[in-house]
């Protein structure tokens, strides 16, 4: 059995898989005094009655790094870069404790300048006297020698637990991103290990011994070990696993489509060419910082079933802010699940209290109540087709990435929607209208994010550099820094890297069966040393693909609700 829960904005769903059948679901509002609660009072609903040694696994969708990020909510980081020569970089944004520290590496990762370990002392008592909570440590070029940062870390690991290596974080070149990816994964990593803790202690009380996943911003998973360490891969968990649900729920069609996840807070909007996500070519923004996080394309706007609904200066507005649920749920603000209660399209828990809301609003400002209503749930779906057209036209401008190949001069011309969330079913005509595209919703629309949550399977992407002048192998995702072997090529390259991708891929609990592994890239380049001899430089990318650990099978008996 697996368990996925995701944790959105406003409520909080959970489902029970069986053999690839849907046997429970839970859906709760959010505590927001008390998010680690809502998780298990969640979990509790789903286990009453289950044999707890039958789970298999536990995956999570969790906001808890994204908000803390948001809410500027982290911890105090002392950040230590090495930039070298060169361009001069300027961090405005990592906080009061910046120390760089000379000696560099070239492109190459040849040693150039050692660090001077007086410098290192220097900043550790500055640090100290800080205080700083969480370390992150980001030289150039580590990617291809991580011996510096290695070395740092060396030195302050008994005044520091928690320390950060910019070469763990990505395998990729680009020292600016690299350090802001560092920054946030120092800076979000004592929230999250809290986080990781109440939910072993929960699992050991209730006696669960199944392994927990976090679903990544890739849409695939990461254990719970692993993700203490690296936190940052859990940003945008959300929209990942809105994305694995619609994948697993919707009918999949070869062709150019927009999926929508309509929840209560957001709308968060995805784009399929050929029926393949548009991946992020190098890494997700988040709070104005470009990272090197994996991450499927998409973009979230402040409008959902419970956004607050007013007139400002005679103008209707909707959002971006969600003060309540709406008053047809318990709540004190008219919101657009109002006006679709009042036009019949979904059903309310208070259906009065909502009805004589907005008639009162609709009085205020001199329109019929039926006309507000319709004028309210017409505009929210302008806005979604607006977004989307911003979307395509910006995606015309650029290249295009998908998870597997680079499109260029291609435009997308979408041909349907797919459409999930609580008021899915209430909007899918209205959209279908404005957006003149034929809209789809599936069964269990309303929990769909957890159901992505819990059938996403683990992804990893690796870079392997090779330079058998230096004669050294380096795998940063991996902590790999050895010796290449004689007689090496770019065949054998590529048999490595995806032996070390499997072998990953097995470590996380992967089957033969689940196992996609896959080279993205590939290139090898002869390097003349004098009148003799020949170098090489090989760079292989591979990757898990992401998808789903099994299909969900639709037996027509239903689920406990």
């Amino acid at each position: 059995m697996i368990i996925g829960i995701d944790m959105g904005g406003t409520n909080i769903d959970g489902v029970l898989i069986r053999d690839g059948r849907l046997i429970k679901t839970v859906k709760n509002p959010v505590d927001r005094n008390d998010y680690f609660y809502s998780i298990w009072n969640c979990l509790a609903q789903l286990i009453e009655d289950v044999n707890k040694h039958d789970i298999n696994r536990i995956q999570l969708s969790t906001t808890i790094c994204t908000n803390a990020i948001v809410e500027d909510n982290v911890s105090r980081v002392g950040m230590i870069l090495q930039p070298g020569p060169g361009l001069h970089w300027e961090f405005d944004r990592l906080g009061e404790e910046i120390a760089y520290i000379s000696g560099s590496v070239d492109h190459r990762g040849k040693l150039v300048k050692a660090i001077v370990r007086n410098e290192l002392a220097e900043i550790k008592r500055r640090f100290q006297a800080g205080p700083v909570e969480s370390i992150a440590v980001v030289t150039k070029f580590s990617t291809r020698n991580p011996e510096p940062e290695q070395q740092v870390k060396q030195f302050l690991r008994s005044d520091y637990s928690n320390i950060t290596l910019g070469h763990t974080m990505s395998g990729k070149l680009n020292f600016p991103r690299r350090v802001e990816t560092a920054y946030l994964n120092a800076a979000v990593s004592q929230t999250f290990r809290t986080f990781a803790d109440y939910i072993q202690q929960a699992l050991l009380q209730e006696g669960i011994t199944a392994p927990v996943y976090i679903l990544k911003a890739d849409g695939g998973t990461i254990d719970l070990v692993r993700a203490i360490d690296k936190p940052v891969e859990t940003i945008l968990s959300g929209p990942a696993a809105s994305f694995m649900g619609m994948t697993a729920l919707l009918e999949q069609a070869q062709t150019d489509q927009v999926l929508l996840d309509i929840g209560g807070t957001t709308t968060d909007i995805f784009v399929l060419v050929d029926g393949i996500p548009v991946f992020e070519p190098l890494g997700i923004m988040i709070d104005g910082r470009k990272t090197l996080v994996r991450a499927i394309f998409s973009q979230s706007i402040g409008l959902g079933g419970d956004s607050h609904v007013r007139f400002e200066s005679g103008e209707l507005k909707i959002g971006p802010k969600r003060l309540d649920r709406a008053v047809a749920f318990g709540g004190q603000h008219i919101t657009p699940s109002d006006a679709l209660v009042y036009l019949g399209k979904m059903p309310g828990d208070f259906p009065e209290k909502s009805k004589v809301a907005l008639e009162v609003m609709a009085q205020n400002h001199g329109i019929d109540p039926v006309m507000l209503a319709e004028r309210i749930i017409h505009q929210f779906c302008c806005t979604i087709d607006q977004t989307i057209q911003q979307i395509l036209e910006r995606f015309h401008q650029v290249p295009v990435y998908t998870i597997r190949e680079l499109l260029q001069d291609r435009k997308i011309k979408p041909r349907s929607v797919g459409l999930i969330g609580g008021p899915a079913k209430a909007l899918a005509s209205d959209l279908e209208h404005i957006l003149e595209l034929p809209v789809t919703y599936p069964q269990h629309y309303q929990v769909a994010n957890a159901i992505g949550a819990a059938l996403a399977k683990p992804t990893m992407e690796i870079n392997l550099m090779i330079d058998t002048e230096r004669d050294v192998l380096l795998i940063p995702e991996l902590d790999i820094h050895q010796t290449p072997g004689q007689y090496i090529d770019l065949s054998k390259a590529k048999w490595f890297a995806l032996d070390r991708i499997k072998a990953a891929g097995k470590n996380m609990g992967l089957t033969d069966d689940q196992l996609e592994g896959e080279i993205v890239e590939a290139s090898s380049f002869n390097m003349v040393q004098g009148y003799y001899r020949v170098d090489k430089n090989i760079r292989v990318k591979a990757q898990i693909r992401p998808g789903l650990l099994q299909r969900l099978v639709d037996d027509g008996q239903g689920v406990d609700s």
